[in-house]
């Protein structure tokens, strides 16, 4: 089992659709693939599901959910005890972390769906040192699955953090932009102190540049700056593609939709390089 996460501390670089589509490609290759939404926002939870998975004033958050997981970390849920017993708590534990996933409609697909109300839970699990809870409730999923792949918020907090730690190899999304160039120090730094504190194993698989124009002279640039500072920076790089949206709405991860175009011809050339086929 290998298991992989998608962090940027910047918003907006595409997290969620890569997680997803990687995630689907993973599936799509005959490998039983899990995706674990630890972004309260919840884009790749909905991107799966669709209004399965969305939330409003007259609409709840699907559960179970990573929310109700950590609750049950803490021995404690945020709508009380009452009405639990202790040997509900018992089971739901025995149960492990495949009790708290959805099916989604693609085959060798499931999701762990994200809780709009997550960040309510953040102080407690950190005073009470559960940083590594996830790690070991990955760790049990061996032989279950075949790939995780986990994105994260745009943060780094307590939730981004057990995810680095129950990580095998991380991938950076990353635009083109000054800013992002900027914030990359600081985010490898962090990801450099998880491994030094906290895991190991845990290795950069590589720079995810999306939304990469290769006829503008600035990404070209930039993207053969990071690369001059010894940055790995993976050599498939995805174009920008009105599809991605016609693929969040529809709810079909690229390569269902169109698995004939070039964004998705991208995403399968990066899935290959990352997984070194041939």
């Amino acid at each position: 089992m290998l298991t992989r996460v998608i962090f940027n501390q910047k918003g907006g670089v595409g997290k969620s659709s890569i997680t997803v589509n990687l995630a689907s490609l993973s599936a799509h290759h005959g490998l039983k693939t899990l995706v674990i939404d630890l972004d309260p926002q919840s884009n790749a939870s909905q991107y799966l599901l669709g209004d399965a998975a969305s939330f409003n004033g007259r609409q709840q958050a699907l559960e179970p959910n990573i929310e109700n997981f950590y609750q049950e970390v803490l021995g404690s849920s945020n709508k009380s005890l009452i009405g639990n017993t202790l040997g509900a708590l018992l089971k739901s534990r025995s149960q492990g972390l495949e009790s708290y996933t959805h099916q989604s409609p693609f085959n060798h697909l499931d999701i762990l769906v994200a809780s709009p109300s997550l960040g309510a839970l953040e102080h407690s699990l950190e005073s009470k040192h559960k940083i590594y809870k996830l790690r070991d409730a990955i760790a049990e999923l061996s032989g279950k699955y075949d790939r995780i792949y986990i994105d994260t918020p745009p943060a780094f907090n307590f939730f981004t953090l057990s995810a680095l730690i129950a990580a095998d190899r991380v991938l950076i999304p990353f635009d083109c932009d000054v800013f992002s160039q900027r914030a990359l120090q600081t985010l490898i730094e962090n990801i450099l102190e998880t491994q030094d504190d906290h895991n190991q194993r845990l290795e950069i698989e590589g720079i995810v540049v999306n939304q990469f124009q290769a006829q503008a002279k600035l990404p070209r640039e930039v993207v053969q700056q990071l690369k001059d500072q010894g940055l790995p920076v993976l050599n498939n790089m995805l174009p920008p593609s009105i599809l991605m949206k016609e693929s969040h709405h529809k709810n079909k991860p690229l390569i269902y939709l169109a698995p004939e175009h070039k964004l998705s011809q991208a995403y399968s050339a990066l899935f290959a390089e990352i997984e070194q086929l041939s």
